[in-house]
């Protein structure tokens, strides 16, 4: 992978990663899909950490969807577990950091541990403004922009007035919109990824499965997102 030059990389402010591949990279080690999970989880942690490290204020994991409840409950009770060990054991991680941690998705039907473990991670590093980020958990897009119409409705608004802005306000967390979205594993799709946020966004598909995606992997993002030409509907000039 070729060498880096920091000075000319452009930093994206907002970050999209959906977390794909430890099933399959379990697999092709003859391991079980819960072992995947497991390495998905280890390499999460570093990361998130460089990542940080490179300058990029936002970043949103899609670490768990509406629809993966529909997975074995074998499956689902691992993760389960996974997020409650993940959110107190990365604690020291986040303060060290300066990271703030919020959370996007619904809590029904999260298990109650889960809910505790999340709300406390988000209660101790509320004052942090190092960076952010936002795991997003039990999410779905429709779903979060269903409940932002349903939050809209209930608010009495003068609906005639509202703005994109506006709209923005409503939704689980108000982020600026991502501007670079990677997907690993090699999946050409959104599966429902923050279908408001990653309007403009630049979409980086690496075979890489999640466990293997280290370091250089995210530097080589960075490298493809540099260079892109970002118009927003503008000419070229």
């Amino acid at each position: 992978m070729e060498a880096v030059d920091y000075s000319k990389l452009k930093i994206p402010t907002h970050v999209g990663i959906i977390v794909d591949g430890n099933g399959r990279w379990a697999k092709e080690r003859g391991l079980s899909r819960l072992k995947g999970h497991d390495a998905g989880f280890d390499n999460l942690r570093e990361l998130v950490k460089y990542i940080h490290k490179r300058g990029v204020k936002y970043l949103s994991l899609y670490v768990f969807s509406t629809e993966n409840f529909k997975r074995p409950k074998e499956e689902v009770d691992h993760l389960m577990d996974l997020f409650v060990i993940m959110y107190k054991r990365y604690r020291d991680d986040f303060a060290k950091n300066n990271i703030k941690v919020v959370f996007s998705g619904r809590d029904e039907p999260l298990p109650k541990k889960v809910i505790k473990a999340r709300d406390e991670l988000v209660e101790l590093t509320k004052n942090n403004t190092g960076g952010t980020v936002n795991f997003c958990m039990n999410y779905g897009g429709r779903a979060e922009i269903l409940d932002a119409i349903k939050k809209i409705a209930k608010s009495g608004v003068d609906v005639d007035s509202l703005t994109e802005e506006d709209i923005r306000k409503y939704l689980y967390q108000d982020l600026p919109d991502v501007d670079l979205m990677i997907r690993t594993s090699g999946e050409l799709r959104l599966s429902n990824f923050l279908l408001w946020q990653n309007s403009y966004a630049e979409f980086y598909f690496p075979k890489t499965k999640f466990p293997d995606f280290h370091e250089a992997d995210f530097d080589q993002a960075l490298i493809e997102y540099t260079s892109r030409d970002r118009r927003f509907g503008n000419v070229k000039k």
